[in-house]
């Protein structure tokens, strides 16, 4: 009789040969991997590890030394809600029906399971401190997704001012920054660090899904003042562009109205110059507050002996703009806004310190990290897993990247989908964007900027007659969808 070897011992020995060659094995030594999420609102790449040289952001580089840092990553929406809802559920905002701040993703599928859900059917303890869904009302919550209750996740603005000339005014959105010579722990991020360092403590010797979401450097841009003077002011180089895109449509370019609500901010188009200088120094300080956050949680990892047996993700949930283009905040679907970063740290990864420009998207992480960690891929998932880029960086991947975003009729504030949706697409060297109806998809503008040529995208070249096929084979891509663009086998 023919002698067969079990599947148990097979894999044992086929993981052992494969780590022993440099591959990336699945499980840790001693058990499952754990998994560090973190999220980080209104982060675009102000990073020294991402090329911006004016950031001081030392711990999130140590992060992408040992790590695979994705150059090129998107989210599928510019804004809060709609992003943090694709990265949770492994689904677009069209399948999710989530486009704006108040829907909620078990609206339109209450039985979806959500990414720390599946961990946690899996055998995980799964927990969430700190912003990591949309931070106000029900779409804030989703008991489903955790073990114990969600901690830090409801936010108020109150909270953000510390500063004499901040609490002697009155409503919601105060000044636009906030500076107080305070320890990290006075501001919100400083204790949702400190929650998360007691979390691990607790959670060590059991498999855990931790998420740790940040807020800063989301307005009002409050941060402990020793992290403001790392910075000099002057030496902060202005936005690289100033006006809107030439050619735009005003869907595009249409303001989200949300600097202007704070009050000694009247028009986001007539910023005095002081003002730019103060507000992109305060953004800048917020990032490295929140890179000293991370760097507390690196720092916990490693004395509790957890560094070699976690995954750890870090992740914008969108991009930022700071005057360039003549725009401000998210909601816009241009590179600024829709690029993200997007480290991802895997124990025992041969390329460790890589980086890949790969086109990549925020629907991606869920199948990533349940094929890291050796868990059973759940149907429905609108993404890839990353796992292969761990291996080869530079391997062929997607064709394009998709985002949205959408509009009302007038500039009034819209909810929901909107009377129009911008749906854009990024292959290697172009964006296009077509603004359709959103009763009859007719398009009713279209947009197209060269990366070879402009990376900056101040000229919509969509109408030019040179690019009139151009134009055509990229909107058969965008309506071809992202099952055409997935990475090849």
């Amino acid at each position: 009789m023919r002698r067969t070897i079990g599947a148990a011992p097979l894999l044992s020995v086929f993981c052992l040969l494969f780590v022993l060659a440099g591959g990336l094995p699945t499980v840790g030594a001693e058990g499952r991997w754990n998994v560090l999420f973190i999220a980080v609102d209104d982060l675009r790449p102000a990073l020294r590890c991402y090329g911006d040289r004016t950031a001081i952001t030392p711990n999130v580089d140590r992060l992408a030394a040992r790590g695979l840092l994705l150059t090129r990553a998107y989210c599928q929406q510019a804004v809060c809600n709609p992003s943090r809802a694709s990265i949770i559920t492994g689904r677009r905002p069209d399948t999710i029906e989530v486009w704006d701040l108040k829907a909620h993703f078990r609206d339109a599928m209450p039985d979806v399971v959500t990414l720390p859900q599946h961990f946690k059917n899996q055998g995980y303890v799964t927990q969430s401190i700190g912003k990591v869904l949309h931070g106000a009302g029900r779409a804030a919550k989703d008991p489903p997704s955790w073990s114990v209750p969600a901690t830090f996740d409801m936010a108020n603005k109150i909270e953000d001012y510390l500063t004499d000339r901040n609490l002697r005014m009155k409503g919601t959105k105060r000044g636009a920054t906030d500076d107080a010579d305070v320890a990290d722990d006075a501001y919100r991020g400083g204790k949702v660090t400190h929650a998360a360092i007691l979390a691990m403590r607790r959670l060590k010797g059991q498999p855990f899904f931790l998420a740790v979401g940040y807020r800063k450097p989301h307005l009002p841009f409050s941060a402990p003042k020793k992290y403001w003077d790392l910075y000099d002011r002057e030496s902060i180089p202005p936005p690289v562009t100033s006006t809107n895109p030439r050619g735009a449509p005003e869907l595009a370019v249409r303001s989200w109205k949300e600097l202007e609500g704070y009050q000694d901010v009247s028009d986001e188009k007539r910023i005095p110059p002081e003002k730019v200088r103060e507000l992109r120094h305060g953004y800048y300080a917020c990032v490295s507050f929140t890179d000293a956050q991370i760097g507390r949680l690196l720092d916990e990892l490693d004395a509790l002996n957890l560094a070699d047996k976690t995954v750890i993700v870090l992740w914008g949930d969108h991009g930022f703009h700071l005057g360039e283009q003549g725009l401000w905040a998210k909601a816009y679907n241009y590179e600024l806004t829709t690029r993200v970063p997007l480290i991802l740290a895997v124990p025992g990864q041969k390329n460790a310190g890589e980086r890949s420009d790969a086109l990549v998207e925020f629907v991606d992480v869920y199948p990533t990290l349940v094929d890291l960690c050796g868990l059973p891929v759940p149907e429905g998932l609108e993404g890839s897993s990353m796992k292969p880029l761990l291996d080869d960086p530079r391997r062929p991947w997607k064709s394009a990247a998709f985002s949205q975003f959408p509009r009302a009729e007038t500039a009034a504030r819209q909810r929901g989908r909107g009377h129009t949706m911008g749906y854009a697409l990024r292959t290697d060297r172009y964006r296009y964007v077509e603004w359709r109806t959103s009763k009859t998809n007719d398009v009713v503008a279209r947009e197209l900027y060269d990366h070879a040529c402009e990376p900056h995208e101040m000229q919509n070249l969509a109408d030019r007659p040179e690019h009139a096929s151009l134009v055509r084979r990229l909107s058969e891509e965008l309506r071809a969808g992202w099952q055409a663009a997935e990475p090849p086998e």
